[in-house]
């Protein structure tokens, strides 16, 4: 079906109850968004008709939004957003820096600080950066084998087996 203003395909179909009959209205999202953004003279009931399509087409741009944020990725260990929403865990410490504004009211939510206070384990601080390397070589590792590029893979295998061997 195509939009009653011009000839783009109707996404949006409104139902006005203003009269004694409804009228059905078909609009494409551009000449739904300025329908939708005239002031309404009618009563309280379209009003908030029109109200709730607006938001419906906030929640599309939501929607894009996302679907922008969960192709981004970690420069370190390569794990994307999409599967950090999913998973529920994050692949380095480098997540923590790369989706700081998507993370923070997260952890402002669960915890309400954003600093921990509590005690700290001794000998983590020292082997944070290697854990970050090794989890960035595994995955060129597994990126290897999908390629099936043994000889990078092998060299990649390597280099994780001497990190964790010291």
């Amino acid at each position: 079906m195509k939009c009653q203003q011009c000839e783009k395909p109707a996404t949006f179909h409104i139902t006005e109850l203003t009269g004694s009959e409804p009228e059905e209205i078909h609009l494409c999202e551009v000449c739904a968004q300025t329908y939708l953004a005239q002031p309404e003279e009618a009563d309280e009931v379209s009003g908030s008709l029109a109200n709730m399509l607006a938001e419906q087409i906030k929640i599309g741009q939501t929607a894009e939004d996302l679907q922008r944020l969960d192709q981004r990725a970690c420069p370190i260990c390569g794990i994307t957003f999409y599967e950090f929403r999913h998973v529920g865990r994050l692949g380095c410490p480098h997540d923590y820096v790369c989706f700081e504004e998507e993370i923070e009211p997260l952890v402002v939510n669960i915890h309400g600080e954003t600093e921990h206070v509590g005690k700290r384990p001794k000998r983590s601080a020292k082997g944070t950066d290697k854990q970050t390397e090794v989890i960035r070589l595994r995955r060129e590792l597994a990126a290897a084998v999908e390629k099936e590029d043994y000889e990078q893979a092998s060299e990649l295998r390597d280099q994780i087996k001497e990190i964790e061997g010291t």
